[in-house]
């Protein structure tokens, strides 16, 4: 394939690649937006693969590690559970900052990298090389961290270490100083010292960024290494001098800066303060600020047999899935019920929080898979005016979204996040196994109201009780 027509077949693979994040910003065309990604990627491959900068020896090797590679994607796509998505993404954005640090060294040790090159461009490529690594070996290990966090190996509890912005801002000045170091050395040998001691440093500063993180603030933390493995392909790009790399990596890095964006003014939450870690702890013990006020009240349990009855008698339901529905993989159950209910003419909707789950759009994931109808699936925004009118509002595993201290209280540690006013509807049926607090670690006074009624047990084992409950 000529360069001409490999460069034709990058700017159709980006084009698709364009319309795939088109599609892909809504529920209802998002198998479309997968269907171009798929295809831009194919065509971004084969263009790689048979284009000139691929010698006829080479493509053995290439098509040998598509096989391997291939071959460990499906096997992933067909074994991860749909509640382990959060992770498998932390996972997939750890891979593409491993690339980035193992291209960046072949880069560096490339006698031919620099052939040709006036000393400004060499001085460019070994710029492109250093953020590369740096960018890689940040995404690389903190995603890895975010992996642990995500799938319970690591606490959920913010890591804060005395000092730590200082500690930052050391390591920060320790990079800059190797980067000098290794723009400066003249030889290969003399600068591999710096570039060595500079990704020490940037994986170290990855799993501390991380660790400070609380588990409330984990959906903006993987849009964020979303965002940075965007970045790091752009990098990987550069270095390669492929253009459809540094498009492709710079739609990525942006769409998820904007993501993170989105996902900290749902929290109320300056991003500059969720790098900052400290909020979020676990869902441990609720956490009591100071002169905050304490929930007044009590608390009222129902069977899965009074809650059927409740859902017989409503005329307007919304449901409002949570984390916990995802653990106890309950949302096959939830559609039979939002089948049944809506069968006997209720008005069944979904209210979707910008950061419900692990991840953005983690709800909506499970509610697709478990087909529920993509136009009852609303977000916050779109549904939060309808509480007041609501009979009943399920809420199944969530506690944070729908907090009313948000709103009530200004000393809360979550006072102005953006929430669903559950409570607003006539009454409210809150599924919990026990009044734990939710990740952020925040006491919930909802479930002290007097129009809440509280469903203890495991999500899938009461919806099926109430299913069968309605169906009797």
């Amino acid at each position: 394939m000529s360069g001409n027509l490999t460069t034709v077949a990058y700017i159709a693979a980006t084009i698709l690649f364009i319309l795939s994040l088109g599609g892909l910003s809504n529920p209802e065309s998002s198998r479309r937006g997968n269907l171009y990604g798929m295809i831009g990627m194919t065509i971004a491959v084969l263009a790689t693969i048979l284009g000139p900068r691929v010698s006829a020896g080479g493509i053995a090797w290439i098509a040998a590690a598509l096989v391997v590679g291939g071959a460990l994607g499906l096997y992933l796509a067909r074994t991860v559970q749909m509640t382990q998505m959060p992770e498998l993404v932390a996972f997939m954005h750890s891979l593409v900052g491993l690339v980035a640090v193992v291209v960046g060294y072949a880069s560096d040790i490339d006698p031919t990298a620099g052939a040709g090159m006036s000393p400004a461009e060499i001085g460019i490529h070994h710029v492109e090389v250093y953020l590369g690594v740096l960018i890689g070996a940040v995404t690389l290990s903190g995603s890895v961290i975010a992996f642990g966090k995500l799938s319970g190996r690591i606490s959920g509890k913010p890591l804060l270490l005395p000092a730590r912005h200082w500690l930052n801002l050391a390591l920060l000045l320790l990079v800059i100083g190797l980067g000098h170091a290794f723009l400066g050395a003249p030889s290969i040998d003399r600068g591999m010292t710096p570039l060595i001691a500079m990704t020490v440093l940037a994986l170290l500063f990855g799993v501390h960024m991380v660790m400070a993180i609380g588990g409330a603030d984990m959906p903006v933390v993987v849009s964020m290494l979303n965002s940075y493995s965007g970045w790091a392909a752009a990098a990987t790009g550069f270095m390669l001098s492929n253009d459809l790399l540094i498009v492709t990596g710079a739609l990525v890095g942006s769409s998820g800066a904007i993501l993170s964006y989105i996902m900290c003014r749902a929290m109320n939450r300056h991003f500059i303060s969720v790098i900052a870690g400290g909020f979020g702890g676990g869902g441990a013990a609720p956490a009591k600020a100071a002169g905050s006020a304490q929930p007044a009240g009590e608390v009222v349990a129902v069977s899965a047999q009074e809650t059927a009855d409740l859902l017989k008698d409503a005329a307007s339901v919304i449901i409002v899935p949570g984390y916990g529905m995802a653990v106890a993989q309950a949302q096959h159950t939830v559609y039979e019920i939002t089948k049944y209910l809506r069968e006997k003419g209720k008005n069944v909707r979904f209210a979707i929080h910008p950061v419900a789950g692990r991840m953005p759009g983690h709800m909506n994931v499970l509610l697709a898979e478990a087909k529920v109808p993509y136009d009852i699936v609303l977000e916050m925004d779109e549904i939060n005016a309808d509480f007041p009118g609501t009979a009943v509002a399920m809420v199944i595993g969530a506690n944070d979204i729908v907090n009313p201290s948000a709103q009530d209280d200004p000393t809360s540690p979550i006072a102005g996040m953006p929430v669903l006013e559950v409570w607003k509807a006539q009454t409210t049926i809150v599924m919990k196994r026990s009044m734990a607090s939710g990740y952020a670690g925040v006491d919930n006074p909802l479930f002290y109201k007097e129009n809440n009624r509280m469903l203890f047990g495991d999500a899938k084992k009461m919806l099926d009780d109430v299913l069968t409950a309605l169906k009797s």
